[in-house]
Formats: structure tokens, sequence, C-alpha cells
């Protein structure tokens, strides 16, 4: 079978576009539909703040697991048999979330949301790019922010003011997954596969030497976008509630997709700019949007808090975006896959790792004095990238 890429576009693969486009957000839409809860399940399970943010963190574990395993398997078996395994993964984890009556069941639920999460990322993005080259990058680059978005909106909107909170959510994402499963049926195929699955599954983790030098420039301010972003999805909402007076879980979980909105748009405006540029500027708004957040946090002013999750988020989006056209373009092409592995191990340990040690910190500090040093840690980071980029910029004002 040949790839739809290698005709002019068609209705098949317009189809297969718009159908990989929605699952993907499906998938990182049930990633942080749990976000809203997690204040409500630490009160009905009797869960500490470390508790809360393993649960969390494990998505990321289970995640990079899979990815680094299963991620490339499309290529070798087909992209529908790894897109039905995602959404039978994600129907499990929903199935499990269901039924859940203690933080171990909701432990369980998040590994497997995050398998579901690493073989479907890389899976669907590949479907994308395979039927719509030109606009597959930023499709690719939206995806798991706008889920978030919705996720996070949709699970603090429903908790709020449906019944059911701790289920209503995950029934409707667990009908919508079974109809993409049906869906898939409709899919057309865009790789025709090839030897050597057994071989795709042996992780690949390397670091071109011509990559390195700015790779590590940008580290610390993708660990701190990351670990920012690892913040809001699990401790967010219950800083909201601390912080604020304010408990609804609406309140809690707009914020947090404020931040994620907020991402989405930042990756459509800096997409046509220079990625050096736009990097600089991205982590000064990040750097702005968490001092914002600190003082709404001192001042417990809710509309400072939304005010700084946005301005933070624009950060957000755009750190993520540029550094991979910073660094990607460094990579020869059979070194591509090795070093967006590393990239990836980096950014999920640092959306993972931070949060739990905020947890574990948070019953003897206190959230908001956790949140304190956890945006000053935030803030150091960046500010050390800045001054490791700008001599880039100095040296080559073009880029």
């Amino acid at each position: 079978m040949t790839s739809l890429l290698s005709a002019s576009p068609s209705p098949a693969a317009f189809r297969m576009t718009v159908y990989s486009f929605i699952f993907a957000v499906l998938i990182s839409a049930t990633s942080s539909a749990p976000t809203p809860l997690y204040h409500l399940y630490q009160e009905l399970f009797h869960l500490s703040p470390a508790m809360i943010t393993f649960i969390f963190g494990s998505y990321a574990f289970a995640l990079l697991a899979a990815l680094l395993t299963l991620g490339g398997l499309s290529d070798y078996i087909g992209r529908r048999p790894l897109i039905l395994v995602a959404l039978l993964f994600n129907a499990a984890a929903l199935v499990i979330f269901l039924l859940a009556d203690s933080g171990g069941m909701l432990l369980a639920g998040r590994i497997v949301q995050g398998i579901a999460a690493g073989i479907a990322f890389p899976t669907f993005g590949a479907a994308i790019l395979d039927t719509d080259k030109r606009n597959g990058p930023i499709l690719n680059s939206i995806t798991a922010f706008l889920g978030l978005t919705i996720g996070t909106l949709a699970g603090g909107t429903l908790v709020a003011f449906a019944p059911e909170p701790t289920h209503l959510i995950y029934a409707i994402l667990f009908v919508a997954t079974i109809f993409g499963i049906i869906a898939l049926a409709f899919m057309p195929e865009t790789t025709a596969g090839r030897p050597g699955a057994l071989g795709a599954m042996r992780p690949r983790i390397s670091v071109p030497q011509r990559a390195w030098g700015p790779l590590i420039k940008v580290t610390p301010v993708n660990v701190a976008g990351w670990a920012l972003a690892g913040f809001y999805l699990s401790l967010m909402p219950t800083l909201v509630a601390v912080a604020t007076g304010i408990a609804s879980p609406f309140v809690g979980g707009a914020v947090v997709a404020t931040s994620m909105l907020s991402a989405t748009i930042s990756v459509f405006v800096s997409r046509t700019l220079a990625p050096r540029r736009v990097l600089f500027a991205a982590t000064s708004g990040l750097i702005t949007g968490v001092l914002i957040t600190l003082v709404g946090v001192e001042e417990q002013a809710v509309g400072l808090l939304f005010l700084g999750t946005a301005v933070a988020g624009l950060g957000l989006g755009s750190i993520f975006a540029n550094i991979l056209k910073i660094v990607m373009p460094l990579a020869e092409s059979h070194e591509r896959a090795g070093l967006f592995a590393a990239f990836l191990v980096e950014s999920y340990l640092a959306f993972a790792v931070p949060a739990i040690v905020a947890g574990l910190a948070a019953p003897a500090l206190g959230l908001s004095m956790t949140a304190y040093i956890y945006g000053a840690v935030i803030i150091l980071l960046a500010a050390i990238s800045i001054a490791a980029t700008r001599t880039s910029l100095v040296e080559n004002p073009a880029v």
C-alpha cells in the first residue's frame, strides 16, 4: 500500500488527518480530566498531597516507557493497529477511573492512561504528517495543549455543576473513545509498514555532538516549563482553593485551562518567527507569569492567578515548540529519533519529578510556601537560560 502522501490530497487523506487530530486531542483531554478532581479525591480518599502528585506523576513514567518502546512501532506494522491499541488502553483507563474507590485505583488508572498516551502521541503525530505534511507540524504542536484545555475545563465544569462529579467526565470520554474505535474502521492506512518491528522496540536515546551545546543552553528553561506544567496539572486546583478560599472545582480547572489555552494560542502566533528570538521572549513571559501568579497567591486574588497563568501559558507553548525548532535540525536524519527521545526523557522527568517533590514538601511547608519555592526555582532556571541563549542572539541577530 502506498502512502497517501504520494498522491494529491484526497478525501481519504483529509479524513485521516481529521480523525488523527481529534483522537490525539481526545487522548490528551483524558489525561487532564482528573486534574479538577484531585482536590475532591484528596478529601474523599484521605490522600496526602504527596500521594496526589505521585498519582499524577505515574502517568509521565508510564508514558515514557510506552513511548520509548512502542512509539515508533507504527512505522513497521501500520498506524491503524497502534491507534486501536492506544484507544483500547484509553478506554481501560477510563473504566478504572469510573470504578475508582481508592488512591491505588487512581494510580492504576493514571498508569494505563500514560501507556495510552505514549502509544498515541507519536502514532497520531505520524499519521497527521502522513496525510498533511504542510499543516502537520502546527497541528501536532497544538494537539496536546488543546486537549489539556478541553479536559481540565470540561472536567471542572462537570464536577462543579453536574451530578456524579467523580464519574460523569469519565463516562463522556469513554463514550467518545468507543466512537473513536468504531470510526477507526473507516480510516485508511497511511503507511505500508516494513520489517524490523522487534528491533524498533529497543529504546534509542542519544544526543549528537553538535547538539550538546544548544541543548544544554535550553535545558534549564525546558525543565522550568515542563515543571510548571506539572505543578499546574497536579496541584494548582488545590492551591487555588487553599490560597483564595474558592473551593469550586470549576475555578481551579479554569485556571489550569487558561494556561493551556494561552499555550495553544502562542504556538500559532509564534510559528513563523525566528525561534531563538521567540524563545527569549517566551522565557521572559514565563518569568513574568510566574511572578504574577505568586503575587496572586500572596494577595489571595483569583484574578491575578488567572492573569499569571495566562501569561505563563504564552511562554509555555512557545518554549516547547521553539526548543524543538532550535535543537532538532542539529541532528542528521538517522540521529533525530535518538535526540527526540533524549528530549522527551528530560521533559517528562521534569514534568513529573518536581511535582512529586512539591507534594512531599507541602505537608511540612504548607502548599502556599511550597508554591513560592517552586516558583522561585522556575524563575531561576528560566533566568539561567536567558543568560545562556542571549549570547547566541548577540552573535547572530537573524535567528
